[in-house]
């Protein structure tokens, strides 16, 4: 009986004993869970190649939110993580403080030493960055502001000045170098003209304009002016690629079933080219893609790689509408009931402005 019983009280202590060892197991992996993220924290902080002095251009667009400006860092080969990057700036307070501009910087830089260089606002003043997505007037002001002479700027950015160049042989008669320009950043030095920074641009915009990106294009239905002008819609549409694609789909779509467009971005065009302000989403312009029918007229801003390629891939869906949401994500849905359920449910904020 003695024995009995010892045995019984032996075996009661061990679901106790059970629980305490899987806590300290729990603990410990939870503590080496932390020491991992720290540790991989910490190394991503630290600069992509230490032997590195090789000048990197990124130009930040005003207005970017932290996630583009990680992902422009990241693209360009800056920093090695995002998530490290972004943490870094939301642990510091210093995601209002990041300053628009076109940087020179090195591989060899920290996180800290990057993020200090865009408070500080430390921009190249030896480059002229053309922003991505903006309008011509746009690029005018930019010029002007980096000290070209007006009577230099309204030269350069006149189409006559650049007969039988590459990029301009789909532009109609008459049309602006709307949509033309290719964004980038370009040296300069006090004798660089307006001009010479236009023709670069526009041989950069020739090299992406490929005769399988112009054939894309023509299996779509689109000449290659009409896709530069699809384009420009859907960079000021969305952001990412891959709705970027998936919108090219939502438009083309309606273009075949001749539907309107409907998109804000191009009334918006419409109303500032009319000289309103501030801008109006009721004003009737031939930019008014939800009064008249088809795209517009010509692009509403200039594009990069990732819109050109846009319009000529869209993605095998068929959507007919989708909205940008409050979070950042865009909603897609292919009836007009499933639409307005997407706008009541993610826009609400964004939608009521």
């Amino acid at each position: 009986m003695k024995d009995y019983k010892y045995s019984r009280k032996r075996r009661r202590r061990w679901p106790l004993i059970a629980i305490i060892i899987v806590a300290v197991v729990g603990l410990v992996g939870l503590g080496g869970a932390i020491y991992v993220v720290r540790y991989s924290y910490s190394s991503n902080l630290k600069p992509v190649n230490t032997q590195s002095q090789d000048d990197i251009i990124v130009a930040i667009p005003s207005g970017a939110s932290l996630d583009q400006i990680a992902d422009a860092l990241k693209a360009q080969k800056v920093i090695k993580s995002t998530w490290a990057f972004k943490q870094y700036i939301r642990t510091n307070e210093l995601a209002d403080k990041l300053q628009a501009g076109t940087y020179k910087f090195k591989q060899s830089m920290s996180v800290q030493d990057i993020s200090t260089m865009m408070v500080e606002g430390k921009v190249a003043v030896d480059l002229f960055t053309i922003l991505p997505n903006q309008r011509i007037d746009q690029v005018k002001a930019a010029f002007l502001k980096a000290g070209f002479s007006e009577a230099d700027v309204n030269k350069a950015l006149d189409p006559a000045q650049y007969p039988g160049n590459p990029a301009l042989v789909d532009k109609p008669a008459g049309a602006s170098l709307e949509g033309f320009l290719y964004p980038d950043s370009f040296q300069k030095t006090a004798d660089t003209s307006a001009s010479t920074i236009v023709t670069a641009s526009l041989a950069e915009m020739a090299e992406h304009l490929t005769p399988e990106l112009r054939q894309a294009y023509a299996a779509q239905g689109l000449s290659t002016f009409q896709a530069i002008t699809l384009a420009s819609i859907i960079e000021k549409e969305v952001a990412s690629q891959d709705d970027r694609n998936t919108v090219a789909q939502v438009f083309l779509t309606r273009l075949k079933q001749g539907m309107p467009l409907q998109s804000d971005v191009t009334v918006l065009y419409g109303s500032v080219q009319a000289g309103q302000d501030p801008p109006t989403l009721t004003y009737d312009s031939k930019y008014n893609t939800f009064l008249h029918p088809g795209l517009p007229v010509g692009p509403i801003a200039n594009v990069t790689k990732s819109g050109l390629f846009a319009a000529g891939h869209p993605t095998n869906t068929s959507y007919l509408y989708f909205v940008a949401g409050d979070d950042g994500k865009t909603y897609f849905a292919k009836t007009n009931a499933e639409h307005e359920a997407n706008v009541k449910q993610y826009c609400k904020k964004l939608c009521a402005q």
